[in-house]
Formats: structure tokens, C-alpha cells, sequence
């Protein structure tokens, strides 16, 4: 097959008087002379003029919407409006056929929804394609920001046998009869006759397995699928999504704020430098919707203004505490206005609270730390206790955007032995299962810290679409398991 220049690499280049060779997929064709050509590479499609009085009418029949073809021709200075640069067409090869009354992508606007129902066919549309190049760029701007400063890339188990959340909404794995499975004295199932000769689920996190690689390696990161079994039908929860879990040795909980709004300000930075047309083409998107929500729902920062907002300003940083402090004595908390009240310490923040603090108070992000044991995970480092503070607290932090709330959470491990075996225990979470955990205490255990960040998450606030599904090729949610 020839080879073939990209859209967006011929658009940038300009250089007419040559002759090129472009493959894509047909936007339109009007006037049994211009095709709108379009290869994925940009929003941008490259205009096609076919020389129809001397075309087959048989073949300008097969120059439909959907229709992937290839042309070589002339690169030319455009006379037309909308565009600098066209094809002179001298040959179209059609590779496959696309039945315009059958295909439901028509050149017309489609909603969301709609969309989500063909997903198969969603990346054909501006909207889609350009948030997918957008995903690709914040992945490799993850990679390159940690990669940079030498952290370690390790896969961590996507088969596991541990819950490093404690929350037991897991997908199980097995090979056992579903409807009979074998039964043990106890009455219960034998999962020894299991494949793996244990209980087995879909990890919901590869932190506990990142822990061990820090404490030999000193840096390292994950970067792969996690799953969560919440049956949640919302439009920000997912059953399978990504996820990024730096873990660092010899860090303390500020060395892991540093490191998180480090990159968070890296990857959307690079996001605006290297996908700017994209950018303003969703920032361009969002606009045209609010249009149709009530004012008071509106944003009112526009996309680019909302991701200069983050690269502009320090994070505050601040304790649960003085947190819960602020929101307490807020209007929105004494008018009644918040839909879950804030009484008092010890109260688990919702995303009303957290965008309160970032949108209204502060007006920038925030980084809360410090917050009561009882809501956090076992593994967290437990703080020595303050005056002024009603409970137990732990060295968590949680990183508050615009728009979007917590996109980052994390703390400072655990690394005292007999501290993290006593909150084990307190939370019923068996040691000896645990055991390899445990062991990186007993061994060289030293202070270290990480966080994880749910990609999509990510990628839902620098596009700014407003569900979670719109920014995963392939959603898996209650319900729906399609491709």
C-alpha cells in the first residue's frame, strides 16, 4: 500500500505544489465535487476536489459519508472559504463501502446519550476523537513526567487475593461451577479446588503490591486497570478504570503533596501544549451546552480558564479540621443550602463540600490533609494527637479540583509495625494472609508515602466532559459489558 501522509502533518506543513497521498474516512461530499476527508489525526478535515465530469458516475456513487477511501493529488492553495489548503484530486481509491442510509453517523450533531449507544462508531466524531487524543496525551505525559525523574514503571496484579481497600466490592475470579460449586464441611464453597487453590478477585488497587517494589527500589509507579464491583449508575463511577500509584520511600506526607501537584500541573500543561486544537475545540463544546442550563448550574470558568485556574495557583493546603471549620460556619451550611449538612467533626466530605472549598472560599485547589482515622483505610499513618482536634486523625490527603472535587487521594503508609498490625486487627483484616505486607515492616521498614489517581477522573476535568463514560473507549458499568 503506498504510504500516506496525515491529515494534520499535511495541514501544518502547507507545502503546495506537491503531490501527496492521503487515506481517511468521508465527512461529507457535496456537490459531486468536494469531499470533506477526515484520517483522525486532527478535527481538521482536508478538502478533496474530484474532478466529477471525467469520474465514473457509478464510482462518485460509492463517495458517500462513512466511506473510507484513498487519494493521491496535488496539494494546492484553497480559493474556497474554511480552508488554506486542498487536493486536486487524480486518483480515488475506495477501500471499503459505507451505505449512507444504513450508517448512523449522519453529518449532523448527535447527543451524548445517542452516542453512548453506538459507542462502537463514537470515535468517527469530533467530540470523541478529540478526547481520546486528549487521554493519549495525559498518559504519555504520565509516563514522561515520573519516567523523567526516574521512578520505576511495575505492573502489580490484576489477579489478586487481597482487598487493599477494605471494602470488599470486589469481582471474584474463578473457574468453579457457578451454579454448583464444590462445598467444604463447613458448608461453605471450597475454593481450594479453585483454580488458583484460594479465593481470587479483580484487584481494586496495586498499591499494596507498589509498597513492596518502593521499599527495594525507592520510586515506583502503576499505571493500569483497577475494578470496583459498587453497583453505582452514576456519571462518575465506573466498574473498570485506570488508575496511576506513585510509591516513594523515604517520603513523608508533604514530600507526597509536593509530588502530586508537581504532576497534576505537568500533565495539563503538557495536555495544553501538545493538544491545543483539541482543547478549544471540547473548551468550544461546553460552551455551546451550558448554554442550554440554568444559570445559576453554569460554570463560570470556561475550559482553558478552568486549567490555567490550576496551573496559576499554589494548592491550598489545609487540615480536615480547619476544613470542616470553614464549612460549619459557611452560608450555604447555615442557610441549609448543602444537601448533606456539616454538624461536626468526624463527618465524611461529600463533592458539595469539597467544590465548595475550592470554588467559593479559596478559589483555587486544595489539598486537605489530616482526616479522622474512622473514615480512612487501615494502612494510613496514624498522627500523634493535637490539641484542638476531637479525634484520632491519620496523614491522608485528598486533592480538591474545580468542577470535579477529590481527583487525588493518598497518604503517608504506615511503616510502625505494631501500630499497623493493631489497626489490622481493629478492622478484622487477617495478618496472616497478610503476611508479605507485613514483612516489608519487619524488614528495613522505613517512612514512605504515595497516592493514586483515577485516570479517568483526569481526563473527565481537562476535557471537561460531564460523565465518566464519555472518556473511556469502552465503559463497563451495571448493567452494560458490551464489545
Amino acid at each position: 500500500m503506498s504510504k500516506r501522509i496525515k491529515i494534520a502533518e499535511l495541514l501544518q506543513s502547507g507545502k503546495t505544489g506537491t503531490t501527496v497521498n492521503v487515506k481517511g474516512w468521508i465527512r461529507t461530499f457535496r456537490n459531486n465535487q468536494f469531499i470533506a476527508l477526515n484520517d483522525g489525526s486532527t478535527n481538521t478535515n482536508i478538502q478533496v476536489v474530484v474532478d466529477f465530469e471525467n469520474t465514473d458516475p457509478a464510482e462518485l456513487k460509492r463517495y458517500t459519508t462513512g466511506a473510507a477511501i484513498g487519494v493521491e493529488g496535488e496539494l494546492v492553495s484553497s480559493q474556497g472559504k474554511g480552508q488554506t489548503v486542498e487536493i486536486i484530486a487524480r486518483r480515488i481509491e475506495v477501500y471499503g463501502d459505507c451505505d449512507a442510509e444504513v450508517y448512523p453517523l449522519q453529518p449532523k450533531k448527535h447527543s451524548l446519550e445517542f452516542l453512548r449507544e453506538i459507542a462502537h462508531l463514537r470515535f468517527r466524531t469530533n467530540t470523541f476523537a478529540a478526547v481520546f487524543r486528549v487521554r493519549h496525551a495525559l498518559a504519555f505525559a504520565i509516563h514522561k513526567f515520573f519516567n523523567d525523574k526516574g521512578f520505576v514503571y511495575i505492573h502489580t496484579p490484576i489477579i489478586t487475593a487481597s482487598d487493599a481497600e477494605g471494602a470488599g466490592e470486589m469481582f471474584r475470579v474463578t473457574t468453579l461451577d457457578a451454579v454448583k460449586p464444590p462445598m467444604n464441611e463447613a458448608g461453605e464453597v471450597d475454593f481450594s479446588k479453585d483454580f488458583f487453590g484460594r479465593a481470587a478477585n479483580l484487584t481494586v488497587s496495586g498499591q499494596l503490591e507498589a509498597e513492596l517494589g518502593a521499599l527495594a527500589l525507592s520510586e515506583v509507579y502503576t499505571f493500569g486497570p483497577t475494578f470496583r464491583a459498587e453497583n453505582s449508575n452514576t456519571t462518575r463511577h465506573l466498574a473498570e478504570f485506570w488508575m496511576i500509584e506513585p510509591e516513594v520511600a523515604f517520603a513523608d506526607l508533604q514530600d507526597n503533596m509536593d509530588l502530586a501537584e508537581d504532576m497534576l500541573k505537568y500533565v495539563i500543561r503538557y495536555a495544553m501544549d501538545n493538544c491545543r486544537e483539541d482543547l478549544e475545540f471540547l473548551s468550544n463544546r461546553q460552551a455551546e451546552e451550558e448554554k442550554s442550563k440554568p444559570q445559576n448550574e453554569r460554570s463560570e470558568m470556561s475550559l482553558t480558564q478552568k486549567l490555567e485556574f490550576c496551573l496559576a495557583n499554589d494548592f491550598e493546603r489545609i487540615t480536615y479540621t480547619e476544613a470542616i471549620d470553614i464549612l460549619r460556619n459557611s452560608n450555604p451550611n447555615k442557610r441549609k443550602q448543602f444537601k448533606y449538612l456539616i454538624d461536626g467533626w468526624g463527618a465524611d466530605l461529600q463533592s458539595e463540600h469539597e467544590r465548595f472549598l475550592v470554588e467559593k472560599h479559596f478559589k483555587k485547589p486544595v489539598i486537605l490533609t489530616n482526616y479522622p482515622a474512622e473514615i480512612k483505610a487501615f494502612y494510613m499513618r496514624q498522627d500523634d494527637p493535637k490539641e484542638g482536634v476531637p479525634g484520632p486523625t491519620v496523614a491522608a490527603m485528598d486533592i480538591l479540583f474545580p468542577g470535579i472535587g477529590e481527583i487525588v487521594g493518598g497518604s503517608q503508609r504506615e511503616e510502625r509495625l505494631d501500630r499497623l498490625t493493631a489497626k489490622m486487627r481493629e478492622m478484622h483484616i487477617p495478618e496472616e494472609e497478610m503476611y508479605w505486607y507485613l514483612d516489608t515492616r519487619r524488614f528495613g521498614t522505613c517512612p514512605h508515602a504515595g497516592y493514586g489517581l483515577g485516570f479517568e477522573r483526569l481526563v473527565l476535568f481537562v476535557t471537561g466532559m460531564t460523565n465518566i463514560r464519555d472518556v473511556i473507549a469502552f465503559p463497563r458499568t451495571p448493567g452494560n459489558a458490551e464489545f
